[in-house]
């Protein structure tokens, strides 16, 4: 009997410990449906303004032909890759860096690659890539114009110098629901293959508008925006697909901490109401014996 009271109470234990575990992750599933809501909506106001800045592009392209960017000698490509700083999300930082590596590793130029989230760094550390001193991943969605703004800063600054020819950015771009894909973009240099894919969009109307003085400034200033809005979105989209991963295993951790709860819940009141009948069994032989 002392037995099943010193199981009784290690189970009871184990039940508060789980409730304790249980609250813990409702309130990151909380805190994970309400940042997708915020990011999944700053990911569809950037969709306009990103189609916007591509058409003010391709209005200037129809007049002002840019140069292509000069080859550099030795050409290096450089990585921006948007990952994670904090874990619970599955296999969100491990597909991104497969999927890197395996893009990657079809080019034959040098490559560095900038990660911006910490774990990321660390899975990209095990593979061949040459890392390159990373970025602080935004813990909201209001300090993310300064990461892209020390972004943009360092790729000029690498492009200056000749150790970069060209940018490409990789990040997880929400899919459906939970799910989510690993996905590529070029973004430097604005060469002519990039020219002639904007001079491929479709005008929504019959008339083409015109840019009238100061169209170079204009041009340069719709660059501008198309760098700064391409970072800003796939770091938007990187940080929606990050927290519906997360509330994705939050929701199944619930639910096997809800059947986990449950089980040892039943178990305990079996072994509560064994531990009443042997007593109540004891008593009666006590009773029996007392009669004899």
């Amino acid at each position: 009997m002392g037995g099943s009271d010193d199981n009784s109470e290690t189970l009871k234990r184990k039940i508060s410990s789980a409730a304790d575990l249980y609250a813990v992750v409702r309130a990151m599933k909380a805190m994970a449906a309400a940042n997708v809501g915020q990011y999944e909506n700053a990911v569809e106001a950037l969709q306009s303004y990103y189609r916007t800045v591509q058409l003010g592009l391709f209005s200037c392209f129809h007049q002002y032909q840019a140069a292509p960017g000069a080859r550099q000698r030795k050409p290096c490509i450089a990585a921006l890759v948007f990952g994670s700083d904090q874990g619970l999300i599955g296999q969100f930082n491990d597909q991104l860096a497969d999927f890197v590596v395996t893009t990657l590793g079809k080019r034959p130029q040098e490559k560095m690659v900038f990660c911006i989230g910490e774990r990321l760094q660390s899975r990209l550390a095990e593979t061949p890539l040459k890392l390159a001193p990373g970025f602080p991943l935004p813990k909201s969605i209001n300090t993310i114009p300064t990461l892209v703004g020390q972004i943009l800063l360092e790729m000029e600054k690498c492009r200056a110098r000749g150790v970069v020819s060209e940018v490409v950015i990789f990040h997880n771009q929400p899919v459906t629901g939970a799910t989510y894909q690993p996905v590529r973009q070029h973004l430097l240099p604005l060469d002519g293959i990039w020219q002639q894919e904007l001079k491929s969009l479709i005008w929504p109307s019959d008339k083409l508008p015109e840019v009238i003085n100061a169209g170079e400034e204009t041009l340069l200033a719709f660059i501008h925006e198309y760098l700064f809005v391409s970072l800003y979105r796939a770091c938007v989209e990187s940080l929606a697909s990050e927290n519906a991963s997360r509330l994705a295993t939050m929701l199944r951790a619930e639910k096997t901490i809800d059947e986990l709860l449950e089980s040892m819940n039943s178990r305990f009141h079996l072994l509560r109401q064994n531990s009443i009948d042997e007593e109540l069994f004891d008593l009666i032989a006590g009773f029996e014996m007392l009669k004899k």
